[in-house]
């Protein structure tokens, strides 16, 4: 009788480590699956933000060579990381050739440290909250009786008008530009390109 109890508690005791034994490798298993998964979401978010901000608005004018003067604007001016933000932003973009019609000695002294915030204010100014396609503009432009008036960044407003089918804007010193390329799409915008430089009044 005692033997038998005796054999009854050998099995008991080993039934116990094998049921341990058990549950630590499901343990381990779920430890290893846990760890696994959270490498590939990692591995997933950097991917994400590496294609997210290899298309942000600053990331697509650094890839045009039409856009290398604002590229260097921006870059001059520290908005860099702003514009890569989440956004979204409608971007109405001078080209390079926009650029060349501001006076030399002007831009030269925008482009100056001391003048870092006049800089960062002349660019804002070309920067509207929300993203507007070009059929968007259009709309808003005929629904508001041939001119629609926006908010940019920096603060100011410029107004957006139809000239054929051209859109038009009219900054706050009164001077013009012309939209030339529409609807470069961004992962946190758009892009419009500009002939002229606009100019907020400060």
């Amino acid at each position: 009788m005692s033997l038998a109890v005796v054999g009854m508690l050998f099995i008991s005791c080993d039934d116990s480590k094998k049921k341990e034994e058990a549950a630590r490798a499901e343990e381990e298993k779920m430890e290893m699956e846990a760890t696994a998964q959270a490498q590939a979401d990692m591995e997933a978010a950097a991917k994400a933000k590496a294609e997210y901000d290899a298309s942000t608005v600053v990331a697509i004018a650094s890839s045009n060579e039409n856009f290398s003067t604002l590229t260097s604007a921006v870059t001059a001016a520290d908005l860099v990381e702003t514009l890569q933000g989440e956004g979204p932003y409608t971007v109405f973009a001078p080209t390079n050739e926009a650029f060349a019609k501001v006076p030399a000695a002007k831009m030269n002294s925008l482009l100056k440290p001391e003048n870092k915030t006049a800089l960062q204010n002349l660019l804002k100014y070309h920067v509207v909250s929300g993203e507007f396609m070009a059929a968007d503009v259009v709309k808003a432009i005929k629904d508001n009786n041939g001119k629609y008036n926006v908010t940019t960044v920096q603060g100011e407003n410029i107004v957006l008008s139809l000239s054929g089918d051209k859109v038009m804007i009219t900054d706050a010193k009164g001077g013009k530009a012309t939209v030339v390329m529409t609807d470069v799409d961004a992962s946190n915008g758009v892009i419009h390109a500009i002939d002229k430089v606009v100019m907020p009044k400060h």
